[in-house]
């Protein structure tokens, strides 16, 4: 029998870069991560994906191309994970590769919706010699889920004890959390915003990719009416099952909103945003589970000090740390996730939760793109 040797690829709503992880499913079904690697997008391909988002000239072309740029970066992370590990490429059953998400507006427009992920699959297969798994969330769509968040499962998974009760938060561009019960039960959902509104702030006012450690934000001060302004945007008080992502906190949302407010220091502002999104997975946190002591964060606002110390705050009596805690560091979490989307498709089992998505019912999800005629 093959070994259990997946590797799995994200870039998420933060357009960052690509996280790729080489990992093994032992034969009592542990997870080990073998080789971790994460390289950063060329500018004009980051830009690229950002503006695809949004409708513009010519986008089914570009898209298309973004798509085969998107798979050489996969390829890239691909090779690097096999010398780092000193796997050779016959040990790896398959790739699990998301793609890149420009729109998701799954159950809208004609009952059923669409979640549109930009790839290339087949050209990934070919640049590696590797099967590959993609279009993960189209399948649950089509039975009338959400197609997100993909995550819940893979931390039932790995994180779920019987009889204990636990919350991950992953604080990507999107903050999305999932809630295990103690009694077996998942619901996962999308809080808001994570590091996107924070990432785009300072983008535009400092020229810099990333808020590193929350420093900027932590150097202002909350403005409460302009939190009170951004705390009013519906989505915070819809139920489960929900999704969400650029569609709806772009850019153009938070100028909006910021407009009766001229003149504030742009630091505030940062805090500000900050502070949302901590009020945002704290509050949810605290109405769909009032129960959980433990908090687990992963993604990149895992490393944000500032922010894991907002949410810490307003999550009054719950543990808050990083998922290091449960044995697997915040960068590795979601690769891990789609390398283990992967192995069960390889292995025909369902991966989707309705109770997460709201489906009809639990499904298979993935294409496959094999390696070899």
């Amino acid at each position: 029998m093959m070994a259990e040797i997946y590797i799995g690829l994200m870039s998420g709503t933060s357009m960052d870069g690509v996280d790729g992880v080489l990992a093994e499913w032992t034969a009592d079904a542990a997870l080990r991560v073998h080789a971790h690697v994460h390289l950063e997008f060329d500018p004009a391909l980051a830009a690229e994906l950002m503006a695809l988002n949004s409708s513009g000239p010519d986008e089914l072309h570009r898209a298309a191309l973004a798509g085969n740029a998107l798979a050489r970066r996969y390829a890239d992370v691909v090779h690097a994970l096999l010398a780092k590990s000193g796997m050779p490429v016959s040990s790896v059953r398959a790739i699990g590769a998301h793609g890149q998400t420009v729109r998701h507006r799954p159950q809208q427009f004609d009952g059923v919706g669409y979640s549109l992920q930009v790839n290339s699959p087949a050209l990934l297969a070919e640049l590696t010699g590797i099967d590959v798994v993609a279009d993960l969330r189209s399948r649950d769509v089509a039975a009338g889920g959400q197609g997100a968040p993909l995550v819940p499962a893979f931390h039932r998974a790995e994180f779920g004890r019987t009889g204990q009760s636990l919350a991950v938060l992953n604080l990507g561009g999107i903050s999305n959390l999932t809630l295990l019960g103690d009694d077996g039960s998942v619901l996962g959902f999308d809080c808001g915003p994570g590091n996107s509104l924070l990432d785009h702030w300072i983008g535009r006012q400092l020229s810099q990719p990333f808020d590193a450690g929350g420093r900027w934000a932590a150097s202002g001060r909350v403005v409460p009416p302009l939190l009170q302004a951004l705390q009013r945007e519906p989505y915070f008080d819809l139920s489960p099952p929900k999704s969400t992502g650029r569609d709806l906190f772009h850019a153009a949302w938070l100028e909006q909103r910021l407009a009766p407010f001229a003149g504030l220091a742009p630091a505030d502002v940062q805090a500000t945003l900050a502070e949302l999104t901590a009020w945002v997975c704290a509050r949810d946190l605290q109405r769909w589970a009032p129960s959980i002591r433990e908090l687990r964060v992963c993604g990149g606002g895992a490393f944000n000090t500032d922010l894991m110390g907002r949410i810490a705050v307003r999550a009054v009596g719950v543990d808050v740390r990083s998922t290091a805690d449960r044995g697997l560091p915040p960068d590795q979490v979601e690769a891990c996730a789609f390398a283990w989307l992967a192995r069960q498709f390889v292995r025909r089992e369902p991966a989707s939760l309705p109770s997460v998505t709201g489906a009809r019912g639990a499904r298979v999800l993935g294409c496959l793109y094999p390696a070899a005629p």
